[in-house]
């Protein structure tokens, strides 16, 4: 596990300036270079508009927390498909002489720092002709403990349980809440080793220590303080068989 402040250190920043109403004002040239625009063809639109739907709540939540002096929102992972990136978001209230100016997003770009290129993958060729990008695998998940941002490396995750729209992460070192939705982190983890045992549960194989049976419910026990998760029925027979049990 490592902290990522040095790093983030060392990059520059995309910057998003929004109005009294989150409508973008402005932004830098590394903003339009992940979103992948031109100069001026986002201005004026709602922030909400150019993030997926998945993503929009967490985005609406970082905007109302920022309206509160007294309180400063923890930054916010997202992933987001314009193309596949990982951003690490943080929001301020600007005041200007008699009232307030709007907001300032800043974002870095974990992408390089978090994902990998997925092995002979072949990029889908669009309607446009262009070739897309490649999909791309988390191998290290972002999150967030003790006012310090961290990369968790994958190799060290136990087990994820949801939490609500986020999840939490266990590991040898302990428990920790990443800003990413099971959902989001099942579409981009190695499918043989984390495998979506539970609507609300993730199991990384390499921990697994031994197979249950209560009545009619199954679990599947991991090797990190006897952790005990819950099998779907409909997940049984294949997670048998990747377990060597059928």
């Amino acid at each position: 596990m490592e902290t990522i402040q040095h790093k983030l250190q060392q990059c520059e920043p995309g910057m998003v300036w929004l109005d009294t109403d989150n409508h973008i004002m402005a932004m830098n040239g590394v903003a339009m270079d992940v979103l992948k625009v031109r100069p001026g063809e986002l201005i004026g639109k709602e922030i909400l508009s150019i993030h997926p739907k998945k993503s929009r709540d967490k985005v609406r939540w970082l905007l109302d927390q920022s309206d509160n002096p007294d309180q400063t929102p923890p930054p916010m992972t997202m992933m987001i498909n314009i193309p596949e990136r990982v951003l690490l978001i943080k929001v301020s209230k600007m005041c200007g002489k008699d009232d307030g100016a709007g907001t300032c997003m800043i974002f870095y770009d974990l992408t390089d720092l978090a994902t990998e290129p997925v092995v002979d993958s072949v990029s889908a060729v669009p309607s446009d002709g262009k070739t897309a990008e490649p999909p791309r695998r988390l191998y290290k998940l972002p999150v967030y403990k003790d006012q310090r941002v961290l990369l968790v490396d994958l190799e060290e995750v136990c087990c994820i349980r949801a939490d609500g729209k986020y999840s939490r992460l266990f590991t040898c070192d302990g428990e920790f809440f990443c800003n990413l939705a099971i959902s989001e982190l099942e579409a981009r983890l190695d499918e043989h080793r984390f495998v979506r045992v539970h609507r609300s549960h993730i199991a990384n194989l390499r921990f697994a220590k031994s197979f249950e049976k209560i009545d009619d419910q199954c679990f599947i026990v991991m090797d990190h303080h006897d952790i005990k998760i819950p099998i779907s029925r409909n997940k049984v027979n294949t997670l048998k068989q990747m377990l060597g049990l059928l």
